[in-house]
């Protein structure tokens, strides 16, 4: 099944070599053509990353709320990818396409005969006449750990011994492995201290080899740097991140020690393209984020103020009397409403009864005082004394010598104590709500403007009025 996943990779390396004539340009050609048929789902995977790396303030404050909570922390995080749109696995999926590439192209390499030419297996197993040709001409099949690349060195012995061969089979073809002076059908070796330091054709391919390996590393490296330059990420993903950026340099440099070096030519065009493709991505996708945030920010703050508007629109009317029911409120809160307001009206009673035994009213208490509390705003205090600065002064020195003189009656609580409101409303046959927590959603539900009175609505107490 391999083979057969192979097989496609294999029949673009040929055409890319019999393209340009050369095994290392080949190669650099496929992993363009690979990068540029990734490109549109890779643009994908990194905006998603971006986007979320746009996120690490948020996600750091929920980390500092919730960080003793790994739960509460989790299901937080959750909250907030679904709020933002965001697929926190979005950009890791095609991150992971490359390696069955990498497998692919490995194949190819490896059998190139059977894979990028096409020979049956049958000419190149024993009693084959492809198998019986490089016996007669005293071909050595590779031992130990170099039989898994005896295709290789079939192809590079065919191609030496072409004119032998060419009338075995019409897919066989000529195939150099040379670039740049190296052989990269070789396997690159970092045991330098077996080099042959006497002659310089001997040592310095061995060095070019084992430079692959490390130039492939210190790229992998730099291409993982240059995609995550420039975004915000919390410790958790710095932690992440820190790890990644040593694993996949290691695993390069593994990898290349222990194959071909053709695979390590393959890896460091990769980086290179990677790298390019992030400067440039970087770059675009940070002006349209920049775009999409300026515009999410200035929606944010017009709904803010269009909910403060409506909150100060209904404080007005509530001020003026001018609110209606809303018709979809719920009985229940209907009656808690109801019957707050009766004790209120109650202790309202009480506290003008109280003062009519002083013979004082509610006018005759100064600005200055705030229930029994005197002088809780201040002994001088005018309420218009910023929107009418010009008369300010002496309502100043007004204020200060009413609120000087002025004894308080014995008993001048705003409301009646609660005690006795309690007592006022349980003799009205009214039940004294509990205090609720009433958000500005429930305040613009149970008061609203005539203009947004809805259609009555079937409330949760509907099916016990009926009864």
């Amino acid at each position: 099944m391999l083979q057969a996943i192979a097989k496609p990779f294999g029949v673009l390396m040929l055409w890319l070599y019999n393209l340009v004539g050369n095994y290392g340009v080949a190669v650099i050609l496929f992993a363009l053509v690979v990068k540029l048929i990734m490109l549109p789902f890779q643009l994908k995977s990194k905006k998603s990353m971006m986007r979320m790396s746009r996120m690490t303030p948020k996600l750091k404050e929920l980390e500092k709320k919730y960080g003793n909570d790994q739960q509460r922390y989790q299901q937080e995080m959750a909250k907030l990818y679904k709020e933002e749109g965001v697929n926190p696995m979005g950009g890791c999926l095609w991150t992971l396409i490359p390696f069955p590439i990498l497998i692919a192209l490995y194949n190819a390499i490896r059998y190139p005969l059977t894979t990028m030419m096409g020979i049956p297996a049958a000419e190149l197993a024993e009693g084959g006449a492809i198998f019986q040709k490089l016996a007669a001409l005293g071909y050595q099949t590779a031992t130990g750990r170099s039989q898994f690349y005896d295709q290789i060195f079939q192809s590079k012995f065919i191609t030496e011994h072409f004119d032998a061969f060419a009338g075995l089979s019409d897919k066989l073809q000529e195939l150099s492995y040379r670039f740049l002076g190296l052989d990269l059908s070789q396997t690159p070796s970092f045991a330098f201290w077996r080099w042959d330091f006497s002659q310089t054709s001997a040592w310095l391919p061995a060095l070019g080899l084992f430079m692959i390996p490390v130039l492939s590393a210190l790229l992998s490296w730099l291409s993982m740097k240059a995609a995550n330059a420039g975004t915000p990420q919390t410790e958790q993903q710095q932690g992440s991140m820190k790890t990644m950026n040593l694993i996949m340099p290691l695993m390069s440099l593994y990898i290349c020690f222990t194959m071909p070096a053709v695979m390590g030519i393959y890896w460091i065009a990769q980086s290179v393209f990677a790298m390019a493709q992030d400067v440039i991505l970087n770059k675009v996708y940070n002006k349209q984020l920049d775009i999409e945030d300026a515009d999410r920010i200035e929606r944010e703050k017009a709904r803010e103020a269009e909910l403060e508007a409506k909150r100060q629109e209904t404080e007005r009317l509530k001020a003026e009397g001018a609110t209606v029911e809303n018709r979809n409120t719920s009985k229940k809160n209907k009656r808690a409403v109801a019957a707050q307001k009766e004790v209120e009206r109650k202790a309202a009673e009480v506290r003008a009864a109280k003062l009519a035994k002083k013979g004082l009213t509610e006018e005759d208490i100064p600005a200055s005082q705030v229930g029994d509390r005197r002088y809780a705003r201040g002994r001088a205090y005018v309420p218009d004394r910023y929107t009418n600065p010009d008369e300010a002064e002496a309502k100043t020195a007004a204020a200060a010598a009413e609120s000087e003189g002025y004894e308080p009656p014995e008993e001048t609580e705003a409301e009646a104590p609660v005690e006795e409101t309690a007592a006022i409303a349980v003799t009205a046959g009214e039940p004294v709500p509990e205090a609720e927590t009433n958000t500005e959603t429930e305040t613009e539900t149970d008061t609203v403007t005539p203009e947004a009175e809805s259609e009555p609505a079937e409330d949760e107490d509907s099916t016990e009025d009926k009864a």
